[in-house]
Parts: structure tokens; sequence; C-alpha cells
């Protein structure tokens, strides 16, 4: 039993993966395409401003990339929704510290600056939380498939309890 394959599809927190994914995409999926309407250079390393963020062909490129990866996910939904947006999460906050080492460096290429940085960090620690929501926690509910996958002997015994029948009252 692997610890993915757990969650069903239609569990009420495939919603939040869903739609804080979906929606994160979104905004991904438009501030790249208000770069591509900007016709940027594509390696610009000065880049120019869109939406408050610098940003350059490459960035919209790659903004567009994760917008249509996080939106896949979440059309798609359940487990695969939470899993591609632990991904993006875990890849958007080591991105933030890679282009902080980059940023005034010939070999920016994204045309990062701090305000994308911190996007960047905020946007990565809100998808990893979507990703994780349901998955990580200290107080389960033993209802939880990952609490169920965490403690398989104890999940069993808990289903053999629920199915024996209870003895009636009016015997």
């Amino acid at each position: 039993m692997k610890l993915s394959d757990e969650l069903p599809t239609d569990h009420k927190l495939s919603r939040v993966y869903r739609f804080g994914g979906g929606l994160t995409g979104l905004v991904l999926l438009v501030f790249g395409c208000l770069g591509f309407a900007d016709q940027l250079a594509y390696f610009d390393t000065q880049g120019d401003t869109v939406a408050g963020l610098n940003t350059n062909g490459a960035l919209s490129t790659v903004s567009v990339v994760f917008g249509v990866i996080l939106i896949a996910g979440a059309v798609i939904g359940g487990n695969t929704a939470s899993t591609v947006n632990t991904a993006v999460g875990v890849l958007f906050i080591v991105s933030g510290f890679v282009n902080l080492a980059l940023l005034g460096k010939d070999t920016n290429f994204l045309a990062f600056r701090m305000p994308n940085v911190i996007f960047s960090f905020l946007v990565g620690l809100m998808v990893l939380t979507f990703g994780l929501y349901g998955r990580v926690s200290g107080n389960l509910p033993h209802d939880n498939p990952y609490w169920q996958a965490r403690h398989p002997e104890q999940a069993a015994a808990e289903a053999r309890a629920a199915r024996r029948p209870r003895p009636s009252l009016t015997q």
C-alpha cells in the first residue's frame, strides 16, 4: 500500500488541492501571458515590469508552463493534485533561493529582482501547503487515509472492530 494512493479522489480535501493549485496556476498563466503580450526579449537580464514583478521572455515561458501544470493537476484532482502542488511548491522555494543567489549577476537569465524572489517564496509556501494539507499532521483522525497508511496494524484492527456485528440490547 502506497501512501500516495490512499486518498480517494472524491475526498473532501481534494477541493483544497484543486482550487488552491488551480487558482495559483491561473495567476501564473495570466502573468506569463502578460509578459508575452509585452513582447519581451527572451533572455534579457534586465527584464521589464509586468504586474509589479520583473520578467522577460524566459520567465514568462516558465510561468506559463508551471501555470498549465498546476491547472492540469487541479483538473485531474485527487492525489495527483496534491502531489503536483507539493512538487511545484518545493520547486518554487528552491527557485527563490537560487535566484536570490543570482541577483545582480550576469547569470540572472530569468531577470529576477527581490520582489520576484519574495513572490517565489510566498507562492512556493502557499502551493506546498495546498499539497500537504491533510497529509501531514500530528493529529490526523483515524479515518484519514494517510493516518491509516502510517498505522496499518491499528487501522486494520479498527476496521475489523467496525465490521463486527454489535449485540442487540433486546436479546
